[in-house]
Parts: structure tokens; C-alpha cells; sequence
């Protein structure tokens, strides 16, 4: 097999590596710009955000560490519709460009808004800076096809050669529920681009533009290099699996499944006959679906591969358009990130038989969100509060799963309980980890949380979005499963109707996160863990006698 990749003998290896760790510090201080300069405590302080680097062309060059793997979903085709809207005569120093389209714009959903600005050297685009960050607005929004989740931005100028185009500024503000957070976030986003065009331009003064150029195409062949020996290293074959989706939204279960095919240094993943796109949240653009191959895939052959485009080339991504995992204009995709979840369990489960130690025992399986918008009367105010959940990871080989933890495909920050009451109606009554909902096994999986949250105001609109709530994470090879998640209101309070509903002011949801299934039969695990287990409260005395019983006639 003939690959792209070409070793640049003149090129010296040391200044590769050198010119690499300095793109990737640009990005991890974009990010840390964004983060300190935001506004909004989704920002601020959950860190839902991402910073990426592109050369001329739009190639991933560089993507900060803190960022969400799904966030690339929104990034990689940013530059693309750019270049594919403007000539390169039209895009001149100090643009700014602004979009979150999923069917024009190469995002992956509507509250995700993407800046990018090119980077000219002696009047020559030489790389693109893109920001990333989720605003937590556009609540009490219907989500039966996209027309009715957000603004839709197509990529446009916002900075037209450093001046501000305040009439679109205006008109994207004009349709947010609170614009004074997304002026402020918007400008952070402005600020980290600002950073990021300094930053490079020292290292074009340092090492020209023509080095930097023959680098970074260095760095993406580097990458391609390594992705084909790690892929090479897995056993040719086909493999397979189907898992169960579901969600408030959906009345039925979902079945999806995946192929996949590993032959040489390539590897292809058909992801056809798959559900229709459906009228609901859930559906994923081609970039959403891109990106949550491309993180699987990263972390099971080689997890220090740079997240750049060179880890693309030799991987092959089918689907049927129309699909929920490549859909189309109209089908909403608020909630991409749940079927994105299910993506990642549906590779994990396939290459099981393939690298039993590499892969994980299915994690939470959500990226459960709780949204709480309305008037704060108190503040005189409206307000959107906007969070993602932990839950279970995965058991492995030859270790426990993780409790309360982001997985996959998202990786944001809970927010302190101080911030969430001192910003909102809000009062939380209960935030902790849920006895016995990791699956057991010789090494048991991560356990779910349990959030309570009263309400302060009346007529708060509330909106759960979550899966796994009638499937369970499976176990792998004798592990057990993780429990299901759920989600319980006051009594008083009227019921969740496909995953929405108002609230008055007194009245309690408690959204209680999946576990993650275990790994290796329970009757290896050591006994004075499963001991340690009771005393710590992660599994009760009904478990450890029924499935861990000779572990628990030992003690």
C-alpha cells in the first residue's frame, strides 16, 4: 500500500519536534485565554470549550488537551466551508469568521459557535486559528427538526480586517435568550484568536514560513506513519457488534450496529444499515460521526498519536445519508452527543475479540444533560443553566472503572454547587455517587451520580436528555452490567413527557446517571476487595452475598 506520507530528509527531526510542542502550546493557551476571559459559568467554570490550530489548506494541525473529543465534530469543517464560501482573494488580515451550521457551516450543533481566523504571512494565509465554545443558551427550544434548536450561522464574517460587523453581531444577539453572556463569550473567543495569531507569527519571525509549512505537513505525515503501524498491529478481520440506543425523546428503542473491516495498515468502518434519522435531538452529522471514530480509534491503537489530520488518512468511514449517524438537513442534532456515545460502545464492543486489553467494558453511555431555564425573579433576569453529567467508566483488564467521570467522547468539568446557587434559582439537595450501580467482576465497573436539584422560581422549563435508561453498559467477558440511569421528580411535580417539563418553585429532579459494566467474572475478585467495596459503600451486603459469594464466605 503506497501512503501519502514521505520522510522530509532535509527536515531535522529535533526542530519537528520542537516546532509540534509549540503549536501545541499555542492551543493550550488559546484555551486557557478563553477559559479566564468567558463570562458564562459554562465556560468559566465547566470549561466546555475547545482551541484548534489548521494549516492553509484546513488540516487539523493541533488540538488542546482539556477540549472535548465530540468539540472536533464542530472544528473539523469549519476552515473547509470557509474556503469553500470565500476565494482567497476575499479573506484578508484581521477576518474573523463566525458559524455553527451543521449542514452549512461544518459544525456538529447549533449551541456549539466556532471563530476561525486565518494567519497571513507576507500577505499569504499560512494557518487558521478556531475556537470553540458551547453557549449555554437557546433553552425551552423544541427539537423536532433544526429549525427550531437555535440561530443557524452559516460561516460569515464577524470581523471584517479588525472592524467589528456590529448589524450581524446584533442580529445573532437578538435571537439569544441572554445576550449580554454571549457578547461577552463571544469576545473571549476573539481574545484567544488574538493569542493564537501572535503566537504563531513568533514562530514564522523565529523559523520562517516556509519551515513552519514543510513541519507541519511533516507533522501530519509523522502521524499518518504511526496510525498505519498501529493499525497494522491489530489482527486482519472483520468484526461486528449492534447495541441498543435510547432516549427520553424516542418512544422505542434504537438498534445500531457497526462493521468492521481491518485489513494491513488500514482499517474501514461501515456504519451502514443503520435507523433513519429520527424527529428527535439525536441525530448526527457526518462530522460528529467522524469524530467519534477518529477518538476510538485513537485511544485504542496508540493514544499519544497527535490528534491532527494525519491520523485520517488511513481510516474509512461509511454510512448511509439519511441515516441517524450521517444525517441531513432538517433532522435536529442538539443531542448528537448521546448517539455519539453509543458510537464509541458500538467500536469498543467490536474490537473486544481483537484487543481484550485495550478495550474498556461499556462506560455510562450518555452524556446526560439537565437543562433548567426561566425567569429569575430575584435577580430580575432570565437565565439557562446547562449541565452535563458524569457517570460509570468502563471496567478494563486489569483495573476497576472509574466513578463519576466524564467518558469518551465528552470531557467537561461539573459545576460547584457554590457557583450553580450563587448564579440560579437553584438549590442542590443531593450530589453524590450511587451505591451498587458499577457492574461487578474481577474488576467492577464505575459508578453513576445522583444530582437533586430544587427549584427556587416557578415556571422553570426543564429538559433531560440522557441515555441507557432502558439498556444497561454491558460487561465484558463474565463482567456484569452497570445499572441504567434515571430520572425521578417530586410528587407534586407534573411528569417528564419525552424528556420535558415545567416546574414550580419547591419542587425536586433528581437525574440519577448510568453505572458501566465490569470486567472478568466476579468470582476473581480478590475478597478483601470485595470486603473494601462494602466498607466503602460502593456495593451492599445483597450484592456482595449474591455476586460475589465465595469472596464473601471468606470474611
Amino acid at each position: 500500500m503506497t501512503t501519502t506520507a514521505t520522510l522530509r530528509p532535509t527536515l531535522d527531526p529535533v526542530l519537528v519536534e520542537v516546532i509540534g510542542s509549540a503549536l501545541a502550546t499555542i492551543v493550550e493557551e488559546m484555551s486557557e485565554t478563553l477559559i479566564k476571559a468567558a463570562f458564562s459559568p459554562n465556560i468559566k467554570e465547566r470549561r466546555d470549550c475547545t482551541a484548534s490550530l489548521f494549516d492553509a489548506r484546513g488540516q487539523a494541525l493541533a488540538q488542546d488537551e482539556g477540549g472535548s473529543p465530540l468539540h472536533l465534530g464542530s472544528l473539523m469543517g469549519i476552515v473547509d466551508a470557509i474556503r469553500s464560501r470565500y476565494t482567497e482573494d476575499q479573506i484578508r488580515p484581521g477576518d474573523i469568521f463566525i458559524g455553527n451550521d451543521p449542514y452549512t457551516g461544518g459544525g456538529s450543533h447549533l449551541p456549539d459557535i466556532v471563530l476561525a481566523s486565518p494567519v497571513f504571512v507576507d500577505d499569504e494565509i499560512s494557518a487558521w486559528a478556531a475556537t470553540l465554545a458551547h453557549h449555554a443558551d437557546f433553552g425551552d427550544r423544541g427539537h423536532a427538526h433544526i429549525y427550531q434548536e437555535a440561530i443557524r450561522i452559516p460561516p460569515v464574517r464577524l470581523v471584517r480586517e479588525g472592524v467589528r460587523q456590529e448589524d450581524l453581531l446584533q442580529l445573532i444577539l437578538l435571537n439569544c435568550q441572554i445576550p449580554d453572556e454571549r457578547l461577552a463569550d463571544l469576545r473571549a473567543q476573539e481574545a484567544a484568536l488574538r493569542v493564537a495569531t501572535a503566537r504563531y507569527l513568533e514562530l514564522t519571525e523565529r523559523y520562517g514560513a516556509e519551515v513552519l509549512a514543510e513541519v507541519s505537513k511533516e507533522l501530519l505525515d509523522y502521524t499518518e506513519r504511526r496510525t498505519r503501524a498501529a493499525i497494522a498491529e491489530l489482527p486482519d478481520g472483520e468484526y461486528t457488534f449492534e447495541d441498543y440506543f435510547d432516549c427520553p425523546e424516542l418512544d422505542d428503542e434504537l438498534l445500531l450496529k457497526v462493521r468492521i473491516v481491518v485489513a494491513g495498515d488500514e482499517i474501514t468502518f461501515d456504519f451502514r444499515d443503520n435507523p433513519p434519522q429520527v424527529r428527535a435531538s439525536v441525530n448526527v452529522v457526518w462530522t460528529g460521526l467522524y469524530a467519534s471514530v477518529y477518538y476510538t480509534l485513537k485511544t485504542l491503537i496508540d493514544p499519544d498519536i497527535a490528534p491532527n489530520a494525519g491520523l485520517y488518512r488511513p481510516v474509512h468511514i461509511k454510512a448511509d445519508l439519511g441515516s441517524i449517524l450521517n444525517c441531513q438537513e432538517p433532522a435536529a442534532v442538539n443531542g448528537r452527543s448521546e448517539t455519539s456515545q453509543r458510537i464509541v460502545d458500538l467500536i469498543q464492543g467490536a474490537l473486544a475479540e481483537a484487543i481484550p486489553t485495550r478495550v474498556t467494558a461499556a462506560s455510562n453511555g450518555a452524556n446526560t444533560g439537565v437543562h433548567f431555564s426561566g425567569y429569575d425573579a430575584e435577580r430580575d433576569r432570565n437565565f439557562v443553566y446547562v449541565e452535563t453529567m458524569g457517570g460509570g467508566s468502563g471496567a478494563r483488564y486489569n483495573k476497576d472503572g472509574l466513578d463519576g467521570v466524564q467518558v469518551h467522547m465528552t470531557n467537561t468539568s461539573n459545576l460547584p454547587v457554590e457557583s450553580l446557587e450563587s448564579e440560579y434559582p437553584l438549590f442542590v439537595e443531593a450530589y453524590e455517587l450511587m451505591d451498587d450501580s458499577g457492574g461487578v467482576g474481577k474488576f467492577r465497573g464505575g459508578q453513576g451520580i445522583r444530582r437533586r436539584i430544587r427549584t427556587e422560581a416557578n415556571d422553570i422549563h426543564f429538559w433531560v436528555d440522557t441515555s441507557r435508561l432502558k439498556s444497561q453498559p454491558w460487561g465484558l467477558f463474565g463482567g456484569g452490567p452497570g445499572r441504567s440511569a434515571r430520572y425521578v421528580l417530586s410528587e407534586d411535580a407534573t411528569p417528564v413527557d419525552h424528556g420535558y417539563t415545567m416546574l414550580k418553585a419547591g419542587q425536586t429532579a433528581s437525574i440519577e446517571t448510568a453505572g458501566a459494566g465490569g470486567y472478568g467474572p466476579p468470582s476473581e475478585r480478590p475478597a478483601s476487595e470485595v470486603a473494601q467495596d462494602l466498607e466503602d459503600g460502593r456495593i451492599s451486603e445483597e450484592t456482595a452475598n449474591k455476586l460475589y459469594p465465595t469472596q464473601s464466605q471468606r470474611q
